[in-house]
């Protein structure tokens, strides 16, 4: 969930990680009480930090994933804007999502009757119950089926509109992730989604990536059948830039169209997600309109 090219990542002798970014000339630094732990799983290096202001810390091949202090902004926007975009969602799959934040959330909406989540890196998941276990409260939902495998595989595989909404909670697209970003997997996940259904995507950050990875993922959704599709930004102070976003794509319907009332009067706390901010979320900075073709 971070750069689209292999950082430089030093934990510094003077006790801060940092994350170097060069394709941009920018960095993001943490100051750190310890190295908790480091693993190497089939597909990655996952290493934990115990840091002074953010809590825990989890790294992925010198990424930076979750911090304690801030997911929770990453987390209710990739799940709460898609499942208040959709009319009546039941069915959910989560592609990647190995940390669980993003199923904790979606499992906070009572109209859910299932949610598949499919993370390559079982590995992933263990760090996370040991070192977040706030993410992984709702692990034990009798609606979470949680399965380690192909993400990729397993949408190809899913039964036709079988589904309404798939959140690709994926990291870059670089590596395992790359095939997340790609139109062949796009069709694949309209295939799987029912009409009116939806799919969501992390796509970067707008200052870093709205005329490349943002640009193509919306040209790519286009071609795989979406009706309509938009950017919803937001601040993520521990990813390059301090500013990301994620694309919800429909299968029929409008993207920017959400059951305001429900949102408005939701019976769950969040500490990011509201009504007002999901509106918000449909204005976009004139750079990004320049960089997706949208004209007023």
């Amino acid at each position: 969930m971070t750069t689209s090219s292999s950082p430089s990542a030093v934990s510094a002798d003077n006790g801060w990680f940092t994350e170097v970014f060069d394709a941009e000339g920018s960095a993001f630094s943490l100051k750190v009480k310890q190295k908790l732990e480091s693993v190497q799983s089939e597909f990655q290096t996952i290493d934990m930090y115990d840091t002074e202001s953010y809590g825990k810390l989890m790294v992925i091949d010198g990424c930076t994933m979750v911090s304690s202090r801030e997911n929770f902004v990453y987390h209710e926007m990739m799940s709460h804007v898609a499942l208040f975009s959709h009319p009546n969602p039941k069915q959910v799959a989560i592609i990647g999502g190995g940390d669980c934040g993003t199923l904790r959330e979606v499992l906070k909406h009572p109209g859910v009757e299932n949610v598949t989540q499919i993370d390559i890196d079982e590995m992933v998941t263990r760090m996370a119950e040991k070192y977040f276990p706030e993410l992984c409260e709702s692990n034990a939902d009798p609606r979470a089926d949680i399965r380690f495998d192909d993400g990729i595989k397993w949408v190809k595989d899913c039964a036709p509109e079988s589904l309404d909404i798939i959140i690709i909670d994926s990291t870059d697209p670089v590596g395992p992730a790359e095939g997340l970003f790609a139109v062949d997997f796009y069709r694949d996940c309209f295939n799987a989604l029912r009409e009116g259904g939806i799919v969501v995507q992390q796509s970067e950050s707008p200052l870093y990536h709205s005329d490349t990875i943002i640009k193509n993922i919306h040209l790519d959704m286009a071609t795989a059948g979406a009706s309509s599709s938009h950017t919803f930004q937001f601040p993520q102070v521990i990813y390059p830039s301090g500013w990301w976003s994620c694309t919800l794509a429909c299968k029929g319907g409008d993207a920017t169209a959400f059951r305001v009332e429900d949102a408005a009067e939701k019976t769950f706390r969040t500490e990011y997600y509201n009504a007002e901010i999901h509106a918000a979320g449909i204005a976009l900075p004139e750079f990004m309109k320049r960089s997706l073709g949208i004209e007023d």
